[in-house]
């Protein structure tokens, strides 16, 4: 793909991971007490009191996650931040600890309107939130490659893939007792699609020998955003049939343009979940979240149109001037061959699409000390699934020592290493405000952006009533 196109889909990929709205829950929120939007982790977990939010501040969500920390890619050489391409960063110290896989996401959710009732013999919720996610995975061999300049190995990049959506949806919960130890919920969700991007190489192998060059790429970039098209640019390249070279006019994408924002899409999801208490102690719980799909209007497709072939063998450089194969010429069917591997068609208007949403599942167990009620010990296991899966296993100590004030801490460990989180829950009569943290951050850069690469903020202001 060339710079324009790169260009694109990094400027789409960083609105939603910077400005659109959604994230994982809280899970050191779990088994919060008083904690309002346990709902959203458990659609069978009942408030004891109802309540609403207050607009856009209600529970608003925001994460990120990854295995590529910051401080692996950006270094200080010199007294100067730079990048770990500078010759002052040696290519050991750069590629140790470097994974074969490397992802790094975002997920922010903002509740805009929340309110949660008892009636209908259970507890009820209505929510309607602004969601988006975003991730990036990086192969590890792209990395070497790039640090270490072309050497005589082999390297597959196939792995290198961009994704990012944003929508809105309504979501009607309804959590009911069955019996005294068994509670179910649900919540139905109506999504309204804003945007989604997915830019892949399905196939990217390069091969660079002592002696020749060989490369194969196969890329597709699909596009559901509204207004959204392909801007194209013709110039003469020589194309290579299998047996020669051809001077012709070709056509291939150089920039986007995107008319007019909206809705581009309907879905709906499905929360299940169900609580179950053992006995006075113990209680376990599960839940699986986000079940379902959207269906895009449009689907935007440029590709590199099947496999693209490169190899150094197919160009013999001639001092004859007046050879088929001078070096004047065949310097461009170079430069051309080289192009064909990174330029996309536009294929245009493939029709409409259907995404899921990445499902998560919860597994829970809660142990109330006998001899504290107000002390509890939680194990949550989450999962989430999809191209950018990633699971988490948390310890949790939660305590609630009065009517008005209820905290918990936790220790995580899972795909993205260990977390240390909090959560801090006023809700004396009339007011809740919460504000936890999930990880919590450890060195920032100057735009607070975690060293690590992960963090996740939860906060909110809600009127219990």
């Amino acid at each position: 793909m060339n710079k324009h196109t790169y260009r694109c889909i990094t400027a789409i990929a960083a609105i939603c991971l910077c400005q659109s709205m959604m994230a994982q829950n809280t899970n050191g929120g779990y088994f919060t007490d008083g904690y309002l939007y346990r709902h959203e982790s458990n659609p069978a977990i009942g408030n004891d009191q109802s309540y609403f939010s207050l607009p856009g501040v209600g529970n608003l969500n925001v994460a990120t996650r990854g295995n590529l920390a910051v401080d692996k890619i950006l270094y200080n050489v010199d007294g100067k931040t730079t990048t770990f391409l500078n010759p002052g960063v040696s290519a050991s110290e750069f590629l140790s600890g470097l994974k074969d896989k490397n992802k790094v996401g975002a997920d922010i959710r903002l509740d805009v309107i929340s309110v949660g009732f008892k009636g209908l013999n259970g507890y009820n919720t209505i929510g309607v939130n602004v969601r988006s996610s975003a991730g990036v995975k990086v192969p590890g061999s792209l990395l070497r490659l790039a640090k270490e300049g072309p050497e005589n190995k082999s390297y597959d990049i196939s792995d290198l893939e961009v994704n990012a959506q944003a929508y809105t949806e309504l979501a009607l919960g309804h959590s009911h007792q069955i019996n005294q130890q068994l509670r179910i919920g649900a919540t139905l969700k109506f999504l309204f699609g804003g945007a989604n991007l997915q830019a892949k190489f399905n196939k990217a192998q390069l091969t660079l020998g002592q002696d020749d060059w060989e490369a194969v790429t196969n890329a597709e970039v699909h596009a559901s955003v509204k207004g959204w098209t392909y801007e194209t640019e013709t110039k003469e390249r020589y194309v290579y049939d299998g047996n020669g070279y051809d001077l012709q006019d070709r056509s291939y994408v150089n920039d986007i343009d995107v008319d007019g924002t909206g809705l581009n899409g309907f879905g709906m999801g499905i929360d299940l979940g169900a609580e179950y208490k053992i006995n006075n102690d113990w209680k376990v719980s599960a839940s699986l979240l986000d079940i379902g799909f959207i269906h895009w209007n449009n689907d935007m497709l440029a590709t590199t149109n099947g496999d693209k072939y490169f190899h150094t063998d197919q160009y013999i450089f001639n001092a004859d001037g007046d050879a088929d194969n001078k070096f004047s010429r065949e310097m461009d069917r170079l430069r051309d061959g080289l192009a064909t591997l990174y330029e996309l068609d536009d294929m245009g208007d493939q029709g409409g699409r259907t995404t899921g949403l990445g499902a998560t599942l919860n597994l829970a167990g809660e142990y109330t000390l006998p001899t504290y009620r107000n002390l509890t010990f939680g194990a949550l296991s989450t999962t989430r699934f999809g191209s950018f899966a990633w699971t988490d296993f948390r310890l949790s100590a939660n305590v609630a020592p009065t009517n008005i004030f209820s905290a918990s801490t936790s220790f995580g460990i899972g795909t993205f290493g260990a977390s240390f989180g909090w959560l801090l829950n006023f809700h004396p009569k009339g007011f809740n405000i919460y504000l936890g943290m999930d990880h919590t951050m450890g060195k920032v850069t100057k735009q607070y952006i975690p060293l690590s690469s992960n963090a996740h903020v939860n906060f909110g202001i809600n009127i219990p009533l």
